[in-house]
């Protein structure tokens, strides 16, 4: 993508992650044919929009089409992916027949989507099957942060038509693929809540003077903004190399930056951060669920020194 339309796409994504969320996000980006960017140039697509989309605090079923992309099937308004659980990756079906078992989360697209993408384990393989999104139990996810809009997908049904063999490694790719997407979520989300703790820290007096003078406040500020732009640095990585391994590595750091940043900027906040009347707290729950999607930082911090470890062998430096 030329720079002039990356520039024209960054500020585009902004205004409308600004001004909507939900449905009419999505209704917004297939109007900029968002869709047709993911396809010409995945990388700007995505870290541009889920970038924006953290730092608005919205929501979209952006990750559905994410998803579908990198499994090689082609995105439709109304097919949406049945996704891990919180903290797995594992694919979310299992096969009996030709019935599919499914137990997962999706996008709030599959409330009104027709026909549920659902990857499955069946005979050593997977495959992607397809299956009326009305047959499976559906419930809208309440708990840290019902405003994001998940929904618990369970239950069985029927396959609409035979299951698709995926090539061996797509699933894997798919989930690299959604790992960088929550990333540069998370990444956006701890950028939007440092923001709001330097504004906080100019316009606080304390004895005197605004609160951001006092050298444990900035030491607050900083250590959030080296976690925020280490992780979206090792994105960056992860994109340029295309390892799974980096590209966990980065979902990891990411999720680690943003419970960093939710933990500085409460410090620096204080009383005013823990009020629902300050918007603090809606970032600070979103980065605790972003952080459990597709493996959080603890258990992808633990997998791959298990990794390290087996291989006694470091992975190799990064480009950063």
């Amino acid at each position: 993508m030329e720079q002039a339309e990356r520039d024209l796409l960054d500020r585009t994504l902004r205004q409308v992650t600004e001004a909507h969320t939900g449905a009419a996000l999505d209704e917004a980006l297939a109007g900029l044919g968002w869709r047709d960017a993911l396809r010409a140039d995945a990388r700007t697509a995505v870290a541009l929009l889920f970038e924006h989309q953290g730092r608005a605090g919205a929501t979209s079923s952006g990750l559905d089409d994410v998803v579908t992309a990198a499994l090689g099937v082609a995105g439709q308004a109304d097919v949406a992916v049945v996704l891990p659980g919180l903290d797995r990756f594992a694919p979310p079906g299992t096969v009996g027949g030709d019935t599919v078992s499914v137990t997962g989360l999706a996008t709030a697209r599959i409330l009104q989507a027709g026909t549920a993408l659902v990857v499955t384990t069946a005979g050593g393989g997977e495959a992607a099957a397809r299956v009326p999104a009305a047959g499976l139990g559906r419930r809208q996810a309440g708990g840290m942060d019902p405003w994001m809009g998940l929904v618990e997908v369970t239950g069985a049904a029927r396959a609409a038509a035979p299951t698709i063999p995926l090539e061996h490694g797509r699933w894997a790719g798919a989930v690299d693929r959604a790992r960088l997407a929550v990333g540069h979520e998370l990444v956006g989300a701890s950028a939007a809540m440092l923001e709001l703790a330097c504004a906080h820290a100019r316009e606080r007096v304390q004895f005197g003077r605004p609160i951001a003078a006092f050298q444990a406040v900035r030491h607050r500020l900083a250590d959030a903004l080296v976690a925020v732009d280490s992780a979206r640095a090792l994105l960056e990585a992860a994109w340029e190399d295309g390892l799974p391994t980096t590209a966990a590595m980065a979902k990891a750091v990411s999720g680690r930056a943003g419970r960093a940043a939710a933990r500085h900027c409460q410090q620096v906040l204080a009383g005013m951060g823990f009020t629902t009347e300050h918007p603090l707290h809606r970032y600070v729950r979103r980065v605790f669920v972003l952080d459990e999607l597709f493996g959080s930082a603890r258990s992808l911090t633990a997998a791959l020194g298990r990794e390290v470890l087996a291989g006694r062998r470091l992975p190799a430096p990064l480009p950063l």
